[in-house]
């Protein structure tokens, strides 16, 4: 590969698409339009757009009332997001982020698509929080050119972007995504591309073991979350945490590690496992550790 091409496309990523418009992805291409990149915002229905949308008009508000931004960056954002349900559209884009739910055979089929309507030199990434990196670019015509890009929820507040190379990542594209993360005013660490990188791969055992603790009558929910505000100085319990994050998604992350690291000290607590069974996700499904459908969570054990 010419190293100068891809040098020449770190000031002339222009036109970032962005696939998923749920909380990560909605945030993703805020942060993408706020640092003054044309968008293109993809989901599988206006329906999903129009709530990502209002996602994105709420949070520029709220930056508007604190005085972060002024009322005209507000608007000059939301008019450089375009939504769209076809993978057509980014056909323009020099970088296209994938952000979709975090199942490794959903990203796959989303690759797929992606890949036949962009433009040969177009770089790739993957807001996957815990899926091999080389996996999910192996299935790409572009590995070298694909590259993990793990923003932490929410996007347009939390400052850390985990950058994470496949085995075939050419060094320029860590570079040029890189040089992005810094101009969309995010701090970039580097992690190698081992199952669930650098934060999950220390914050999911300490939630998975909080679990366990409550599985085992050690505490109950909120002696848990208060323990571990005070005596460990977090600004959030672990089991509210995990409620935030969504507890399927906690899952997840968990069978990537056990799976993946042959590890028993991973393995999911079966808590845990029964609350998404059960439809008990955490926050987006009003009932978790916590029951979210009064004026005030309430502990549920």
């Amino acid at each position: 590969m010419e190293t100068g091409r891809l040098e020449e496309k770190m000031t002339v990523i222009k036109t970032i698409g962005v696939v998923g418009s749920g909380q990560m992805g909605s945030g993703i291409a805020h942060v993408a339009s706020q640092s003054g990149h044309e968008v293109f915002l993809l989901d599988v229905g206006q329906e999903q757009l129009d709530r990502g949308m209002a996602s994105i008009q709420k949070n520029l508000t709220r930056m508007v009332t604190k005085e972060k931004i002024t009322q005209e960056q507000a608007d000059d954002t939301v008019k450089r997001i375009v939504t769209t349900t076809k993978y057509a559209d980014f056909a323009s884009c020099d970088l296209v982020i994938e952000s979709a739910t975090e199942k490794e055979d959903i990203k796959k089929d989303i690759l797929k698509q992606i890949v036949p309507v962009i433009k040969s030199d177009c770089l790739l990434a993957t807001n996957t929080s815990s899926i091999s990196i080389t996996r999910l670019a192996a299935g790409t015509d572009r590995p070298e050119r694909f590259m993990g890009m793990h923003f932490m929820n929410p996007v347009p507040v939390m400052k850390l972007v985990e950058l994470i190379r496949g085995i075939a990542t050419d060094e320029d594209t860590f570079t040029v995504i890189r040089d992005l993360a810094e101009k969309m005013g995010k701090t970039p660490v580097a992690a190698e591309d081992f199952p669930a990188f650098i934060v999950n791969r220390i914050l999911l055992p300490m939630i998975n073991e909080a679990v366990y603790a409550l599985y085992e009558g050690v505490g109950h929910v909120e002696a848990i979350d208060v323990a571990m505000k005070l005596g460990a100085n977090h600004p959030m319990g672990p089991l509210e945490l995990g409620d935030f994050i969504g507890l399927d998604t906690c899952l997840s992350i968990m069978y990537v590690l056990y799976e993946g690291l042959a590890d028993s000290k991973y393995r999911p607590c079966p808590l845990l496992v029964k609350y998404v069974e059960a439809g008990w996700l955490g926050r987006k499904t009003k009932r978790g550790f916590y029951d979210y459908k009064g004026d005030k969570p309430v502990a549920t054990r």
